[in-house]
């Protein structure tokens, strides 16, 4: 059974950036409605204990009876669970290191990552994800639709914001691109760099 992943800080943590009664519903109701679903969706079959990671690079290959609600559900408990994980109060610049230079080998310089993270956030059209991703070794900044994950094309996702509009309507209400400037002051660089480092040992 799958089960909601505390959080590592406290839900007002991360204001003024993202506001405590949004961390609140985000976490305690809409990702435990998906892992509730995702429970529901598996009870009773041979992926009842599965790793969800291997359930999610192997979307393609499921019983189509599931195969949606893995996609849907189970997509939605692996990218809140990063996202959770990749902010924190003490967000900032990333410090010298393997990620960064791969940042700046990939985009050229860390700003211009940040412009086509930011970008890839901003023109997401309805609900959805940016992400960026470690695919065959290298860095790229990609988007997806409602919950699909990264991991169903082969990509492992080091950083992500979500856009659907619960993450951020009672503070920002359709002001989009002003959420996705903050969140970057709530990026935990610590925690991305050492999904990096996982991502290409």
């Amino acid at each position: 059974m799958f089960e909601l992943p505390s959080l590592s800080y406290e839900y007002n943590a991360l204001e003024p950036y993202i506001d405590a009664r949004t961390m609140e519903i985000h976490h305690s109701k809409h990702h435990q409605a998906y892992i509730t679903n995702l429970n529901k969706a598996v009870e009773g079959t041979e992926y009842a204990d599965s790793d969800l990671s291997g359930l999610l690079t192997s979307i393609s290959s499921l019983p189509e009876s599931i195969q949606m609600a893995v996609r849907n559900h189970g997509g939605g408990h692996s990218n809140h669970t990063l996202f959770w994980q990749v902010m924190g109060p003490n967000g900032g610049d990333l410090k010298a290191g393997a990620l960064l230079t791969a940042i700046e080998s990939a985009f050229g310089s860390f700003e211009a990552f940040k412009e086509s993270f930011s970008n890839a956030a901003k023109t997401r059209f309805g609900s959805g994800w940016a992400w960026l991703v470690v695919q065959n070794g290298a860095l790229a900044v990609t988007s997806t639709l409602n919950q699909d994950s990264p991991l169903m094309d082969g990509q492992v996702p080091i950083l992500g914001l979500d856009v659907w509009e619960h993450a951020y309507y009672l503070n920002y209400q359709n002001k989009r691109p002003d959420y996705v400037s903050a969140f970057w002051n709530v990026v935990n660089w610590d925690a991305v760099s050492n999904l990096y480092a996982q991502a290409v040992q």
